[in-house]
């Protein structure tokens, strides 16, 4: 869905008075190649030699590209994803990048680009008796969070099943009341355009895997960086734990009673696990798992004052949680070389951010393809929602998004782009307390 158009009067009151523009120039997108057919299971071993060079030529090569230089930290050496790439969030350089473009199966990071396409579209107190026809076709061994058929859910719910849950059940009621999956994968297909995410191809809407269904960690980054320019997608995908409604049952008295149970986000760098602890300011974004695709994840943390991007598919070592450890170490390289290290590359605009900037008098674009206000998404009051208060039905504020500290206008290929110089993200994302 192209974007809504703002002007920078509004942008001015939603963020901090103070703007500043940044010129950054641009290369040409070149589009990748459409899907062979081929299905996504089984990927060859080895990248193709020649991938898209959306966002810079060096992104099209296969291997790792990164410009070290005195003073530039050492990459990780224990990295085994296929594909990977870091990036500043708030310019779009990418920092290094290792098989950029390489099309792969993406798994339910392939939500985000579901809820960039639909959050807007509902508002978060609309209400869905689900049916058994919006149940169909989910396929065995899904993630799922425990919709029931005949039960009524909020949108609201239905986001924070998609979204802590990674719950293809919800995916599949929320794409019903989109006029079906058909629709729904439609609608992603072109938003994914509209993005110049390229290398993507949609076939199932919750990310399950199906013949032809690709992605690369390009563009799982820039639809991120797009999803997170939405407070409504902030905060789902910042959410540690939420109340979810259960089924309704009768209790001893004969009376029906509907008791809510608790859910926890799946991204293990924003809950911890075992191995994995949490890390210093994570705010999202979307993990995802299955045979063909392996283990993929992109997640967003700011410290410093830098906000970073981080990609990571199917990595190819044998150990528990290898997905979260490769990405924080990621982390920890592009928080240590931000300032220092040459960029190999960016994350390109939106068409409609680059065609606006195009024309004389034309307006800046939404932010990053979305509306940026909620829409008639989840947020839609334009609220701003603060670290540690709790969220509407139960939601767990750690890792709510903060309210909007300031801004910067930059200029993207000769276009207005408005990207908020401070995302709504939590400073520090802490352990909750645990029983």
């Amino acid at each position: 869905m192209p974007a809504p158009k703002k002007t920078v009067r509004r942008s001015l009151l939603v963020t901090s008075a103070v703007l500043s523009s940044l010129a950054l120039a641009a290369p040409v997108a070149v589009a990748a190649p459409k899907p062979s057919g081929s299905p996504s299971a089984s990927p060859s071993a080895t990248p193709p030699a020649s991938m898209s060079t959306v966002g810079g030529a060096r992104l099209g090569r296969p291997g790792t590209q990164v410009n070290l230089a005195s003073g530039v930290p050492v990459l990780p050496k224990d990295l085994s994803a296929r594909s990977w790439i870091i990036a500043d969030a708030e310019t779009g350089d990418v920092l290094a990048a290792h098989n950029a473009h390489w099309r792969l199966a993406p798994a339910s990071t392939l939500k985000m680009l579901f809820a960039d396409t639909l959050l807007p579209k509902f508002p978060a107190t609309a209400k869905h008796k689900v049916v058994p026809s919006d149940l169909a076709g989910i396929g065995p061994g899904s993630s799922m969070v425990g919709i029931k058929e005949d039960e009524t859910y909020t949108v609201h719910d239905l986001w924070l099943g998609v979204f802590l849950r990674s719950g293809n059940d919800a995916v599949r009621v929320l794409s019903a009341m989109n006029e079906g999956v058909e629709n729904t994968v439609r609608e992603m297909n072109e938003h994914a355009e509209e993005l110049q995410a390229l290398d993507t191809h949609v076939v199932s809407p919750d990310g399950y895997d199906a013949q032809g269904q690709v992605s690369s960690a390009y563009d799982l980054t820039l639809i991120a960086r797009s999803g997170m320019q939405k407070p409504d997608f902030r905060e789902y995908a910042s959410t540690v734990t939420a109340k979810f409604p259960g089924e309704t049952k009768k209790n001893k008295k004969g009376k029906e009673v509907r008791k809510p149970f608790e859910i926890q986000n799946t991204n293990r760098l924003l809950t911890g696990d075992a191995d994995v602890p949490v890390y210093q300011g994570i705010a999202g974004v979307k993990n995802g798992n299955t045979t063909n695709a392996g283990a993929t994840f992109t997640g967003v943390a700011e410290r410093g004052g830098k906000v970073l991007l981080v990609t990571v598919m199917n990595p190819e070592k044998d150990e528990h949680n290898a997905v979260y450890k490769e990405t924080a170490r990621l982390f920890d390289w592009g928080f240590k070389a931000a300032g220092k290290v040459q960029p190999v590359g960016e994350l390109v605009p939106p068409k409609s951010a680059a065609q606006a900037g195009a024309q004389p008098d034309a307006n800046p674009s939404g932010e990053a393809g979305g509306s940026g206000d909620g829409g008639k998404g989840t947020a839609g009051t334009g609220a701003k929602p603060v670290a540690g208060a709790p969220v509407a039905d139960g939601s767990s504020g750690i890792g709510t998004a903060l309210g909007v500290t300031g801004g910067v206008l930059v200029l993207l290929a000769g276009g207005a782009f408005l990207v908020n110089r401070r995302w709504p993200l939590p400073d520090l994302v802490r352990r909750r307390t645990r029983p």
